[in-house]
């Protein structure tokens, strides 16, 4: 992808919004998942992040970037990002690069067992995360935040929670249709997570190319989410009938996934969702599938989903608890100003 070099270091606006707006009280989804948790599962509260930069709205995005070409690069190669692609900026207030816990002994790539097609969608995809990386990195100038602490080891107990007991523990790097999985986890809230920040960028950040940008990157993440939840479906039309681990089954796992993901974003509007706790399930494409059994869209309008910023931290920490800063796939939060989960 082209940096857009019109962009990098042109003054970024300030403007006021309310993060997560509305106070909604939420059970935690994850005991235990969270170092942010009281143990009592007592709600706290916290103010809602009152300025932010259309930077910081990079630097949101930036934080996912990492994660995903953290586990794309481990899966593809069994090595992640290259040290100077996880350093800060000159001008960031984020000092400390957290090391990357892979929680397994020695990740081996995927690629060690797959076919050479489907090393070539690996190396694919983990070339364009690492990409977007790259791409936010330049256009953020000395404003980027660094990659922060990464621990994919959460797979293990978020699999846990989500009800999923065979393969246990789950490994995302133990085969081609683990990584599907672990990609369906992360793809499905990239998605959101850049439609839901799009409409905070300024109308400065608009003019200078910002909105493109990330409309580029998510139109990207659109096509691996499209690509990961077709490969799942296809392998449960393949096996319908026969049984076996490639079916039904993962179609169940995935499904699952996104269960406790609709539980850890709270609010009456938690989305994707239209009631407000049921995200789009996967099914078996039958003559009277409405609206689709692959694309996670309203079922009235089949236009995509958003998550707020809010809505991806309860996510990726594993927590559905206000006033969690950390934890999950971050053990020690986001690089980001909206790192402190709101209700």
């Amino acid at each position: 992808m082209d940096r857009l070099d019109s962009i990098v270091n042109k003054a970024l606006s300030r403007r006021s919004f309310l993060a997560g707006a509305g106070a909604v009280a939420a059970t935690t989804a994850v005991a235990g998942c969270s170092s942010g948790s009281n143990g009592n599962n007592v709600l706290t509260t916290t103010s809602a992040v009152t300025g932010y930069s259309d930077a910081d709205i990079l630097n949101f995005a930036l934080n996912l970037e990492y994660l995903e070409a953290e586990f794309y690069l481990r899966a593809a190669t069994g090595n992640g990002l290259q040290a100077s692609d996880t350093t800060p900026g000159a001008a960031s207030p984020y000092q400390t690069v957290g090391a990357v816990t892979p929680g397994y002994a020695g990740i081996v790539p995927v690629t060690a067992s797959s076919p050479s097609n489907q090393q070539q969608i690996l190396n694919e995809i983990a070339y364009e995360e690492q990409e977007h990386v790259r791409f936010l990195r330049a256009a953020l100038g000395s404003a980027a935040v660094p990659r922060p602490a990464i621990d994919l080891s959460f797979f293990a107990m978020l699999a846990t929670v989500a009800g999923i007991t065979s393969p246990s523990p789950f490994n995302p790097f133990a085969s081609f249709d683990a990584f599907l999985i672990g990609a369906f986890i992360f793809e499905d809230v990239g998605v959101t997570a850049y439609s839901g920040a799009a409409p905070l960028i300024s109308a400065a950040g608009v003019a200078a190319g910002y909105l493109n940008a990330a409309a580029g990157i998510l139109a990207v993440e659109a096509y691996h989410a499209g690509y990961v939840r077709t490969s799942i479906t296809g392998r449960g039309i393949s096996t319908a009938g026969g049984g076996g681990n490639l079916g039904s089954t993962y179609i169940n796992i995935a499904n699952q996934v996104a269960a406790l993901r609709a539980t850890l974003t709270v609010g009456n509007s938690a989305a994707p969702s239209t009631t407000g706790s049921v995200e789009t399930q996967l099914v078996l494409p039958t003559a009277t599938t409405t609206p689709s059994a692959i694309v996670p869209a309203s079922a009235t309008t089949a236009v995509g989903f958003s998550r707020t910023v809010n809505q991806v931290h309860h996510i990726v920490y594993g927590s559905a608890t206000v006033g969690v800063a950390k934890g999950g796939f971050f053990p020690s939060g986001t690089n980001s100003i909206f790192a402190t989960t709101t209700a």
